[in-house]
C-alpha cells in the first residue's frame, strides 16, 4: 500500500480488525520511508445484482425496496428494527452466494415468503397478500390453511 504522505509503496500492517458490520476489515498501517501511521479499509466488492421483473425488464437489486416491503409486513408487529434488517441482511447474502448475477423477481419473493414464514406468521401472511395478489378472502383463507397445515407438521 502506497504511503499517502510520502509516496513511497511499502507499508506494514501493525493491527488488522473486522469493522462495521464485519464485511468490512480495517487495518493500521506503518510507512516504511517516513515512519508515520494511516489506516485503510479493506471492503468486499460486490457484484452489482440485476431483477428480472416479471415484464421482462431488468433493474439493479435495491436492498432497501427489499427493506422497506419487510417493514410493511411487520408494521405494528413486536418485531425490532435490528431483527428486520438482519433478516434483510440474511435474504441479500443467500442471494448474492448463489454466484447469479440475474435473478428473478419471483425467486426474490419465494425467497422473503419462505424466511417470513419461520419469522412472523402475521407478516408472511401480510407479504403472501400483496405478493400472490390475493383476489378475494378464500385466496386469503387457502394461504392461512397451508400455514396452518405446515405448522401442525413440525
Amino acid at each position: 500500500m502506497r504511503c499517502p504522505f510520502c509516496k513511497k509503496p511499502d507499508s506494514r500492517v501493525i493491527d488488522s480488525r473486522a469493522a462495521e458490520d464485519g464485511n468490512t476489515i480495517r487495518r493500521r498501517r506503518e510507512c516504511s520511508g517516513c515512519g508515520k501511521r494511516f489506516t485503510t479499509y479493506e471492503v468486499l466488492e460486490m457484484v452489482p445484482l440485476m431483477v428480472i421483473k416479471n415484464d421482462g425488464r431488468r433493474e439493479l437489486f435495491d436492498r432497501e425496496k427489499l427493506l422497506k416491503g419487510l417493514i410493511r409486513s411487520c408494521d405494528k408487529r413486536d418485531i425490532s428494527m435490528e431483527r428486520i434488517v438482519a433478516l434483510e441482511n440474511d435474504i441479500e447474502r443467500e442471494l448474492r452466494n448463489t454466484m447469479e448475477r440475474e435473478v428473478t423477481a419471483r425467486s426474490i419473493g419465494e425467497l422473503v415468503m419462505e424466511r417470513l414464514k419461520d419469522f412472523d406468521e402475521v407478516a408472511y401472511i401480510r407479504f403472501a397478500s400483496v405478493y400472490r395478489k390475493f383476489r378475494d378472502i378464500s385466496n386469503f383463507l387457502d394461504e392461512l390453511e397451508k400455514l396452518k397445515n405446515l405448522k401442525e407438521i413440525t
